[in-house]
């Protein structure tokens, strides 16, 4: 007999023998039944909790193939610059959380999630700037992207980089005409102000864990595939599984966590796989995922690697982070090894290179399935998407990128490549897999914002009119699907998760109303009524409470 017993409602199970149902039964943490109310409810007992639906929306739980789970905690401590319209609101901004926080002279100031495409002056901020904003205080902050770093005169010269140009194998030192840094550091160059940074010992980073799984059960998210080296700071990958770990086993792990092991130095890999840890090490709530690496930045950074300059910075065509050979050498050694790879590819030539490199390995170490994932795919061109088909390469795309870059992709890469971007709809049409992520905190980790925006591609005020390329809209059901057995299948748990189906973990999200029935323009406007997490309702929302966001 059953323990709860959903009933009433659009269960919308992503299970293609099931279609639509009513009703769902629960026992434990497994889903036991899925069909109609009247053979659903056949199953309940005297201690069996009913819960009416009232005609809402019933679906497996989110899964965000890709973010920064950390990496968002943190951004609460830092100077929010999100909404900032220009250098002079940058340098307010950062004084107010000076004076709110009462910050001693010499202390740190942290900023993140600038954009300069929202400014007037459409530049970046510079040391001037922030020597400005903050005299006495090291400054550094980050543009949304994640990929470019302003920093101010203090926190330049702890870094050592003052008053010369400084060079950065997969990074940029920008120099004004004298040669002089400006402040602002791209890529890898980044790490040389943010490695002045302490590393967070363990009761820090489990504190930051549970703090931003809140808020992902709030979002209806049960699952999150994270990179959180990039925010720990240094080769902490086993004390980054331990802290895990240890959250798991005191039953402290608010959702479940598949970590993307940041590992881009070929002693680091080694020293992490002769430690025998691998992909698909798991437990109930945590797992060891993929190999990840980076190969190029972003476009609205002008670091994405393409294929011919930038339409509007001639001068550039974008920071290869990783030279192909490291590439190679890594995911050699990974695949070799039993560990699944996952980069980061923006540019289309970095996208590319690493679809070679995946089809070269493929030929050194033939695996029945192994799943190789390219996260972004962001510019794919026809002959891209020939090699993502033949291949059987999964891409982790970002819907949200859209609202936030459709205005600057056009801008950077002119009208030809930005025809050639985010080109999702025809990913699906010719069966390439796909999973649906937000690389939060670049963007909204809400997978309600994401469906949206694949669904119209437009931004919530409804621009661009019709949608931007909207012959590559999604239609819900293909979107709902990337946030549920796509990023299932991408971490080989598509017979656990992603689907209500009888024998998998119940892991559910309930939404305000029925998700088939709004206007798609309306979508990112519902709400999660509840969050369930291997069959325990782990958020339930108020009346008139919203979800936590990062928008």
């Amino acid at each position: 007999m059953s323990d709860v017993i959903f009933y009433n409602g659009r269960v919308i199970t992503m299970d293609d023998r099931l279609g639509e149902v009513t009703a769902v039964a629960v026992t434990g943490s497994q889903i036991t039944a899925a069909g109609s109310d009247h053979d659903v409810l056949a199953l309940q007992n005297e201690r069996t909790r009913l819960i009416d639906l009232g005609g809402r929306a019933l679906l497996p739980g989110f899964n965000d193939s890709h973010l920064h789970l950390i990496g968002y905690a943190l951004t609460s401590e830092k100077v929010d610059l999100r909404r900032c319209s220009g250098i002079d609101d940058i340098e307010e901004t950062i004084q107010n959380f000076i004076r709110a926080k009462n910050l001693a002279k010499g202390q740190w100031v942290l900023g993140w999630g600038w954009d300069q495409r929202l400014f007037s002056e459409q530049r970046l901020p510079t040391r001037d700037n922030l020597d400005r904003a903050a005299p006495g205080h090291p400054v550094a902050i980050m543009r949304t992207c994640c990929h470019v770093l302003s920093a101010n005169t203090a926190a330049l010269k702890e870094a050592g980089i003052d008053r010369a140009a400084v060079f950065v194998e997969g990074g940029e030192v920008d120099v004004d005409a004298r040669g002089v840094p400006t402040g602002v550091l791209k890529e890898k160059a980044m790490e040389l102000v943010t490695g002045l940074q302490p590393p967070l010992n363990k009761e820090k980073m489990k504190a930051l864990i549970k703090s931003a799984g809140a808020d992902f059960l709030a979002a209806g998210l049960t699952s999150v595939q994270t990179d959180d080296l990039s925010s720990v700071g240094g080769d902490f990958a086993s004390l980054l599984i331990e802290v895990y770990r240890e959250l798991e086993a005191a039953g402290e792990l608010p959702l479940r966590v598949n970590l993307q092991v940041l590992l881009p130095e070929v002693d680091q890999l080694r020293s992490f796989l002769d430690r025998s840890y691998r992909t698909g090490q798991r437990g109930d709530y945590f797992t060891i995922g993929p190999l990840k690496l980076l190969t190029d930045g972003s476009i609205g950074g002008h670091t994405a690697l393409v294929s011919a300059p930038y339409e509007d910075r001639t001068e550039t065509c974008g920071v290869s982070v990783l030279a192909r050979g490291e590439v190679e050498e890594l995911v050699n050694l990974a695949t070799g090894r039993g560990m699944q790879c996952a980069v980061h590819a923006i540019g289309d030539a970095a996208v590319k290179m690493v679809l070679e490199i995946y089809q070269e390995v493929a030929r050194h170490y033939p695996r029945p399935d192994p799943r190789f994932r390219l996260i972004h795919a962001s510019m794919s061109n026809p002959r891209i998407i020939d090699r993502f088909e033949k291949q059987e390469v999964i891409a982790d795309i970002q819907p949200s990128f859209i609202p936030s870059d459709y205005l600057l992709v056009d801008r950077h890469l002119g009208p030809k490549r930005a025809a050639w971007t985010y080109r999702w709809k025809d990913f699906i049409d010719r069966g390439i897999k796909l999973a649906g992520g937000s690389d939060c905190p670049v963007e909204n980790y809400e997978p309600l914002e994401g469906i949206h925006a694949a669904v119209t591609r437009q931004d919530r005020n409804g621009n661009p009119p019709g949608g931007w390329n909207p012959d590559q809209r999604l239609n819900l059901d293909e979107a709902l699907y990337i946030y549920t057995m796509g990023s299932a299948y991408c971490t080989y748990e598509e017979n656990d998760k992603g689907s209500i189906s009888a024998g998998k973990l119940a892991d559910l999200v309930v939404l305000s109303e029925d998700i088939k029935a709004v206007d798609p323009t309306k979508i990112a406007d519902l709400k999660v009524d509840l969050t369930v997490v291997g069959g325990k309702i782990v958020y339930r929302r108020k009346p008139g409470e919203e979800t936590a966001g990062n928008s």
